[in-house]
């Protein structure tokens, strides 16, 4: 059975993924921080299988272990880790002094460092697989330069360093990837004002935003078809750099 860890698995995109993968045949394991009904609920929509949740924020090492543990004894192995888990506030970009470096701190620890510490934890499950992937979930922002606040972007650019990174040394057992969304439609863009997000959407070559699933479909076709990919950073946002 091939196993897949979505870590921040209950958020929109986290969700869509882990629908996903289950749907596809893998025994789905989502880690979650604070919200355990929503994980909860989360695991009793997905098709039958040998699926879990395990409360594992990717900032506390000794919940890392425990969840190492839990791995090792129900699953042995993982073939794909999903690096979702991330947060972030919004502060202008020209708005210094409104980025507290309390928020500063909180974005790189759980975005970079987590995500870092997540690889490293799951390193010897998945090198226990024969076609073991890491994918970081990543941002346009990481190119751009234009996000939530200014740590965030940076946040992901780091992201994207680390996939280079580990790509090259995790290599051949390991391979890892970016996967790079623009706006994804969902619970944050639900507090944006219509009017700005309608000007998103007009300068989007391909005319709309993107959903969790599309978020989702290509992560899963780098399970089954690119399967020569290693160390990119793949765009899910129509085209939106391109303007």
């Amino acid at each position: 059975m091939r196993t897949a860890l979505i870590t921040g698995g209950a958020g929109g995109i986290g969700s869509a993924i882990c629908i996903k993968f289950a749907e596809s045949g893998y025994s789905v394991i989502i880690t979650y921080n604070s919200d355990k009904n929503k994980a909860e609920n989360l695991l009793k929509t997905l098709p039958e299988g040998n699926h879990a949740i395990f409360h594992a924020p990717n900032t506390d090492a000794g919940k890392l272990q425990e969840l190492s543990n839990f791995i090792d004894e129900k699953y042995g192995k993982l073939d794909v880790l999903v690096n979702n888990a991330g947060i972030t506030t919004p502060v202008k970009h020209d708005d210094l002094e409104g980025l507290s470096d309390e928020w500063i701190d909180k974005i790189l620890q759980t975005n970079v460092r987590g995500t870092f510490a997540m690889i490293r934890a799951m390193k010897p499950f998945l090198e226990k697989s024969n076609e073991a992937l890491i994918v970081n979930i990543s941002s346009v922002s990481a190119k751009s330069g234009i996000g939530s606040n200014v740590i965030y972007c940076a946040s992901k650019a780091a992201i994207d360093s680390i996939t280079r990174s580990l790509a090259r040394v995790l290599a051949p057992k390991i391979r890892v990837v970016s996967v790079s969304p623009g706006w994804v439609l969902g619970d944050y863009t639900q507090n944006i004002d219509p009017d700005y997000l309608q000007t998103q959407i007009d300068k989007t070559p391909l005319g709309r935003l993107a959903n969790a699933e599309d978020v989702a479909n290509t992560i899963l076709a780098l399970t089954t078809h690119l399967t020569f990919t290693t160390g990119s950073i793949i765009p899910v946002d129509g085209g939106r750099l391109l303007l």
